[in-house]
């Protein structure tokens, strides 16, 4: 059977070094899957993930002109279209419903609020921060030297 890119086949790992892993393909041929290919986290240290003579599922992600063989395993997994799966496991992190906003940003005074309440939030904090800037300007402009006369 030809190695064709995109297809799932088992290897067996032979080596692991600290850039990937050495899958021997069952056509006898040897691929490389790297270590940013062997899960879908972060991977510190591939041998907590893998050990050699392993039996692997991988998948054939590219070929090149010198025969090298690209291989992943996190895209041979097969992918769970359960949202509820993937939150009770704890691969992916809780997100943000997109009409909630983003609720970090938001100080705890402007939840719940109506528009008017932070219209005039706003615009208070806004003058204080003009205020602000106006003050900072004038400190620094007299401390540059631009203005002082000098005496030859």
């Amino acid at each position: 059977m030809p190695v064709e890119i995109g297809k799932v086949v088992e290897g067996t790992v032979t080596s692991i070094t600290s850039f990937g892993a050495f899958i021997q393909l069952s056509e006898g041929k040897t691929g490389l899957c790297h270590i940013s290919e062997v899960a879908d986290g972060y991977v510190k240290d591939i041998a907590s993930h893998l050990q050699e003579n392993q039996k692997v599922k991988v998948k054939i992600i590219g070929l090149d002109e010198k025969g090298k063989i690209s291989l992943s395993i996190r895209k041979a997994m097969p992918k769970t279209n359960n949202a509820n799966a993937n939150a009770a496991s704890g691969n992916r992190p809780k997100r943000f419903k997109k009409q909630d906003g983003p609720q970090w940003k938001k100080k705890p005074q402007e939840r719940g609020l109506s528009f008017e309440d932070k219209l005039s939030q706003f615009l208070k904090d806004s003058d204080e921060r003009q205020q602000h800037s106006k003050k900072s300007m004038k400190a620094s402009r007299r401390s540059n030297g631009h203005g002082a006369k000098r005496s030859i």
